[in-house]
């Protein structure tokens, strides 16, 4: 796929819930209004293992000394011109796998210090309390990004100020199917994003 036509919608829990419900509406979406190209990748049944700090990526610049799933993701993330990071919230912040994910790409940044340079990023958070940790969850999110040179996009004031906040009422795919203004978020994340490429 060209970097041009393409969003990287990731999902960062390890259930077939909320989250994955969110992302692929996002990703639906997309097609069915904007005949945008997207692909859907989860931690679900992954084997992702955390960052030792080696330093071998630093040093070598060829990338990580572990050889799982990431590697199949790191391609992806360099092909991608729009990437979505959607998580669930974990103890008021992004979920574990996300946090690895993040750790793990220091990896294709020392191969590369320029991969995610103008990429654009936006974020999503699911949340089993209405008021459980999202904004923080997504500014965490939007730090990855900033850290990165990528260009943060959200769907601005009223509504979705940071980025598409959900509420699932501890009820998974049913809760967010039924949270009406979380997926208005998401709607007009998207519509920005549009503007973006």
């Amino acid at each position: 796929m060209s970097n041009d036509d393409y969003l990287l919608g990731i999902c960062g829990s390890p259930r077939s819930q909320g989250t994955e419900y969110a992302i692929k509406y996002a990703i639906n979406y997309l097609k069915e209004k904007y005949d945008y190209t997207s692909e859907f990748w989860t931690v679900k049944n992954k084997d992702i293992k955390f960052c030792i700090h080696c330093d071998y990526c630093i040093k070598e610049k060829k990338g990580c000394i572990h050889k799982d799933d990431m590697q199949e993701l790191y391609i992806k993330l360099e092909h991608a011109k729009v990437i979505l990071i959607g998580t669930p919230v974990f103890q008021g912040t992004i979920s574990g796998q996300i946090k690895v994910i993040m750790d793990r790409c220091r990896a294709i940044v020392a191969k590369n210090p320029k991969i995610f340079k103008n990429k654009i990023g936006i974020a999503l958070a699911v949340g089993g309390d209405r008021n459980g940790g999202q904004e923080i969850a997504i500014r965490t999110i939007l730090d990855f990004y900033q850290q990165n040179h990528m260009i943060c996009v959200s769907g601005g004031a009223f509504g979705a100020n940071l980025g598409a906040c959900l509420w699932s009422n501890d009820e998974g795919k049913k809760g967010i199917e039924s949270d009406k203004e979380g997926l208005r978020s998401i709607r007009k994340v998207l519509k920005r994003m549009i503007e973006f490429v």
